[in-house]
């Protein structure tokens, strides 16, 4: 069974975004983009939805071949085109996602179970990025393996909430780790049903 990992960053002060849901407050350094690289490099689907489908494929296609981007930002462009995208939308047409590398939708009210059978496939992990809505959902009922919460040293003080509700289960600290030259702090937790 292929795990669901949740990988997000998350201010000192437990906002996922600031106001108006603005991502570009958080205390994003080098870190952020090297384990994004990483967790890319052991998946094999990422599972986003709407808002954050748009706003990846609005970015990432043009970064791979911009000789200005560092080699790690170009790196998971390459990553975010190849690996198989399931978007959960009930707006999005399947012709709203073509061309950019093999996506699909799935329907809000289908998530559970698209999510499920995703899970029971063989292959290697699933994974989720930003989607704060979805990871929420998914987690409340209990579909989330593990939550990568990369913490910034920055408070953002008011904005969007990581957590929407308590997770149905406890939360097991697997480990955490830092990365040279970078002020994040990663911790990783399994959900326990």
């Amino acid at each position: 069974m292929r795990k669901l990992i949740v990988c997000n960053i998350v201010s000192l002060d437990g906002f996922f975004s600031g106001p108006g849901g603005n991502v570009m407050v958080m205390p994003f350094d080098h870190g952020f983009s090297d384990y994004n690289a990483e967790r890319l490099r052991a998946a094999d689907t990422l599972l986003l939805g709407r808002t954050s489908y748009q706003g990846f494929r609005s970015y990432w296609p043009g970064i791979a071949e911009d000789v200005k981007q560092p080699a790690i930002e170009r790196e998971i462009s390459r990553l975010n085109a190849a690996i198989e995208k399931v978007v959960v939308s009930d707006s999005l047409t399947s012709e709203a996602v073509e061309g950019w590398g093999p996506t699909r939708v799935v329907r809000r009210a289908d998530a559970h179970r698209e999510v499920a059978a995703l899970k029971e496939r063989q292959g290697r992990d699933i994974l989720m990025f930003g989607s704060h809505l979805l990871w929420n959902d998914l987690l409340a009922v209990g579909l989330v393996d593990e939550l990568h919460l990369m913490i910034g040293a920055g408070v953002v003080g008011e904005g969007v909430r990581a957590f929407e509700s308590r997770p149905p289960g406890a939360l097991r600290l697997l480990d955490t780790r830092t990365f040279d030259g970078s002020s994040l702090l990663l911790a990783r937790y399994a959900v326990e049903r």
